[in-house]
C-alpha cells in the first residue's frame, strides 16, 4: 500500500503520526546500548509504539498525501478512509495485518487491537547507515614485574676547577638584580598613583556635566502602553482556505468576534490564503484544542504544520 509508504517517510520526522479512524503511531528516542549476553552494540534508535485512543484526524498524513501525489485535501481524505476501512476489516477477519518497516496488527481475545513493532527498522535520522556491530571481549593479563638491575659501579666526583673570580661576578650579578627590581617596583606604584587620580578626576568632571544637564517639559505628553499579542507554534488549527484575500479578512474577523485570536498562516500551493483559529507550540495541546473545535465550532478544520517566517 502506497500510505504505509507515506507513514514511513513521516515517522522519521514526527514522533507522532496519526492514521485517522485507525490509531497513532508513536516514536521513542533510545540511547546506544550494549549487549552484554551476545557482546553486541547497538546504535541509538527510536522504537516505534501503537495509541488505539488517538484517531481524530491531525491533518498530517492527510496534507502530505496531497503534497506528495498532488490532489486535493479531500481526496487524500477520501483515500485514507478507504485505507483505515480495509485495515479493519482484515483484523475482523482475524488476519494478521503487516505494515512495511512498521510492524504487525492482530486482535486479541478481548478484540483489542496488539501491535508488534519491526525490529529491522530504526526511525533516527542520526543512525543512518550503521548497523550492530559485535565485541569482542578483551583479555587483560598480568605482566610479571621485573625488578631492574641495580648499577654497582662507582661514581666519581669531579673536581671544580672553576676559578675564585666566577664567585664575585655572581655576587655582583644578584645584587643588580635586586636593584633593577626595587626600582622596577617603585616605578609600577608611581604609575598606579599616577592612573588612579587621573580616575578621580575624570569621575568628577563626568558627575559635575550630569548635575547640570536638567531638562524642563512644561506639558509633558502622557504615557502610552501598547500590548500586542504574538502569536507563536509551528501547529495551526486551519478553520478555512480561501482563494480571495478578502473573504480570509472576514473569516478573521468573524473568528475574533467569537473570541478567538486567529491569524493568517499564508498562502498554499494552490493560491489559497489559509485562516488558524489559534497555533500552539506543542503539538498534543495542538491536538486537544483541535477536537474540542471540531466537535462544537467546525467539524472540518484541520491541523497545519508549518513553520511562520519571523
Amino acid at each position: 500500500m502506497q500510505i504505509t509508504t507515506y507513514i514511513n517517510d513521516l515517522l522519521y520526522r514526527y514522533e507522532c503520526v496519526i492514521i485517522p479512524g485507525f490509531g497513532a503511531l508513536l516514536t521513542q528516542y533510545h540511547s546506544a546500548r550494549i549487549d552484554s549476553e551476545t557482546h553486541t552494540l547497538y546504535p541509538p534508535s527510536k522504537t516505534l509504539s501503537f495509541n488505539r485512543q488517538l484517531q481524530t484526524n491531525d491533518g498530517l498524513l492527510a496534507n502530505y498525501i496531497a503534497s506528495v501525489e498532488k490532489c486535493s485535501y479531500e481526496s487524500s481524505l477520501k483515500k485514507l478512509r478507504n485505507y483505515t476501512k480495509k485495515l479493519s476489516i482484515q483484523l475482523t477477519e482475524g488476519a494478521t495485518v503487516s505494515l512495511s518497516n512498521i510492524g504487525d496488527f492482530h486482535l486479541n481475545d478481548e478484540n483489542s487491537v496488539q501491535f508488534l513493532p519491526s525490529s529491522n527498522q530504526n526511525f533516527n535520522t542520526t543512525s543512518f547507515g550503521l548497523s550492530s556491530v559485535g565485541i569482542s571481549k578483551v583479555s587483560r593479563q598480568k605482566k610479571p614485574y621485573q625488578q631492574p638491575e641495580k648499577s654497582l659501579h662507582p661514581v666519581h666526583a669531579e673536581k671544580s676547577n672553576k676559578k675564585s673570580y666566577l664567585k664575585y661576578a655572581a655576587i655582583a650579578l644578584v645584587a643588580v638584580s635586586i636593584a633593577s627590581f626595587g626600582g622596577m617596583k617603585m616605578y609600577e606604584d608611581e604609575v598606579k598613583k599616577y592612573n588612579f587620580a587621573e580616575k578621580q578626576k575624570a569621575n568628577t568632571v563626568v558627575e559635575n556635566q550630569i548635575q547640570q544637564a536638567t531638562f524642563s517639559i512644561e506639558n509633558p505628553l502622557p504615557t502610552l502602553n501598547l500590548t500586542f499579542k504574538k502569536q507563536s507554534g509551528n501547529y495551526h488549527i486551519i478553520a478555512g482556505a480561501f482563494r480571495i484575500a478578502t473573504n480570509a479578512d472576514k473569516k478573521i474577523k468573524e473568528l475574533t468576534d467569537i473570541g478567538f485570536s486567529p491569524i493568517l498562516v499564508g498562502v498554499n500551493k494552490y493560491g489559497l490564503h489559509q485562516v488558524a483559529y489559534s497555533s500552539f507550540d506543542d503539538r498534543l495541546e495542538a491536538v486537544k484544542r483541535l477536537r474540542k473545535i471540531q466537535k462544537s465550532q467546525n467539524a472540518d478544520a484541520w491541523l497545519l504544520v508549518k513553520e511562520l517566517e519571523k
